[in-house]
């Protein structure tokens, strides 16, 4: 097996991986820590995970639209580092003042560990974004299972030692946070730091057009478990991430097939792109079905037997999300054609819209059902979302309806290299990349949608 094939297989394999490890660390989190005290640690973790994402501004949308200029290769790595860092240092200091000002539950010392964790996620999501671009994909695999280790073996020896508690999980985590960053700097070294000024203005003036949509999609991803933390108990909180997390685990091998596809999206020419987009979201729609629907089915008894019977409640509010994961894997490899089409107006207004929605519907539902009510706004804004930004590809594309129905062929050669692609004659040629109307594909590998 070579080619993309190969590469799929790879990207999966780390991440079924990873998958297994983050299982096991979430396993043991609930069942020593118990709703309670699960909860508090997802509160945390998710309030610097929003940092992150924040405080990043979007950086490899400008790394993909700049790429086709080689002269602006090492530039981009130096900026991606530099730019990273400081706004990552930036973004700790407000989340520490809003942790401040608002009383967070959780210990300080143990806020202020998961702060310093910022500024290393921020730097790490530009440097991936550029292994990516360098298809490395190897390495950010190593990166990805070596983090899970570093998550998942501490938190095993502390529980063979009976001292798992809030502090340790969130330190964990914390240290998982660093080791990408890690990798992928020795990965890109040796890395100048004087960085490019003038190119540091255009980045943030093209990555700023598309940041605010950004956000608005991570906090459609995770503003559930902020509010269910501020409008309910830590407890339900508890219960809601270990529903959540096993959706967001089922939908692993279509992101692999997603991240895979993201060289060939942006550089191949738009009829090719098209062509790649719709078998891809064939393919995604094809995978999930079937491993969200073998989760679901098996919730009953596996989230009992696993986590406890503590976690009993979980399987409700999964089994409302499962729909919703379905339609969720759908945005990326959708988003990753529609950023070339450069309408990042558009696009922030589509995931704004989602989570307007996401945020009326939790405050309604939440007070009523709790983590079923939160589970159902996200189904709800999750299909919102990807209903939106389907109708926009297929009207854009042109391509008919019939197309996305997924087709038990394209499992024969996971996303073969076409001969298109290498110039082929009868052909439409590939067209270069420019910063007007191909600003590059959208989400790189970024933070999990909830932690373990």
């Amino acid at each position: 097996m070579t080619g993309p094939a190969a590469t799929v297989a790879g990207v999966l394999a780390s991440r079924m991986v990873r998958v297994a490890l983050g299982a096991v660390t979430g396993v043991l989190v609930a069942r020593t820590l118990q709703p309670e005290g699960r909860g508090a640690y997802a509160v945390i973790t998710t309030a610097a995970a929003t940092a992150v994402v924040i405080g990043h501004l979007s950086l490899e949308k400008s790394h993909i639209a700049f790429w086709p200029d080689s002269s602006r290769h090492r530039p981009l790595v130096t900026n991606a580092l530099v730019l990273g860092t400081a706004l990552g240092f930036v973004a700790a200091l407000a989340t520490f003042g809003f942790v401040a000002v608002t009383a967070s539950p959780g210990a300080s010392p143990l806020w202020l560990v998961a702060l310093l964790a910022i500024p290393f996620g921020t730097a790490s999501v530009n440097l991936t974004s550029v292994l990516l671009l360098q298809s490395r994909t190897k390495t950010v695999n190593w990166a990805t299972t070596i983090a899970a280790l570093t998550q998942c073996l501490p938190i095993l020896a502390l529980m063979a030692a009976g001292h798992v508690t809030v502090t340790g999980a969130v330190v964990c985590w914390a240290i998982s946070i660093v080791v990408p960053f890690l990798f992928a700097l020795r990965a890109l070294w040796p890395i100048s730091l004087r960085w490019d000024k003038s190119l540091v203005r255009h980045q943030l003036g093209l990555s700023g057009r598309y940041h605010v949509g950004w956000v608005a999609y991570h906090l459609l991803l995770s503003v559930d478990v902020l509010l269910l933390g501020a409008m309910d108990s830590a407890a339900t909180v508890g219960i809601y991430t270990v529903a959540s997390t096993l959706m967001t685990l089922a939908r692993i091998p279509a992101d692999s097939i997603t991240q895979v596809v993201l060289p060939r999206q942006a550089v191949s020419g738009a009829h090719e792109a098209e062509r790649i987009t719709a078998r891809t979201l064939r393919l995604c729609l094809l995978v999930s079905a079937v491993f969200i629907g073998l989760v679901a089915a098996a919730s009953p008894w596996a989230i009992p037997l696993v986590y406890g019977h503590a976690f009993t409640a979980s399987v409700a509010p999964l089994l409302v999300l499962a729909p919703g994961a379905l339609a969720l894997s759908m945005t990326r490899p959708t988003e990753q054609y529609l950023v070339r089409l450069g309408r990042p107006l558009r696009m922030t207004a589509t995931f704004c819209a989602a989570l307007a929605v996401n945020l009326a519907l939790n405050l309604v539902l939440i007070p009523r059902w709790g983590a079923v009510g939160a589970a159902l706004a996200s189904t709800v804004a999750y299909t919102l979302l990807a209903l939106l930004e389907t109708v926009w590809f297929l009207r854009s594309a042109r391509v008919a309806v019939s197309q996305l129905v997924p087709r038990l062929t394209d499992l024969r050669a996971v996303l073969p290299r076409d001969p298109a692609v290498q110039g082929a004659p009868g052909r439409r040629p590939r067209a270069p990349v420019t910063a007007g109307r191909a600003e590059g594909a959208a989400r790189t590998e970024k933070a999990p949608r909830h932690v373990p």
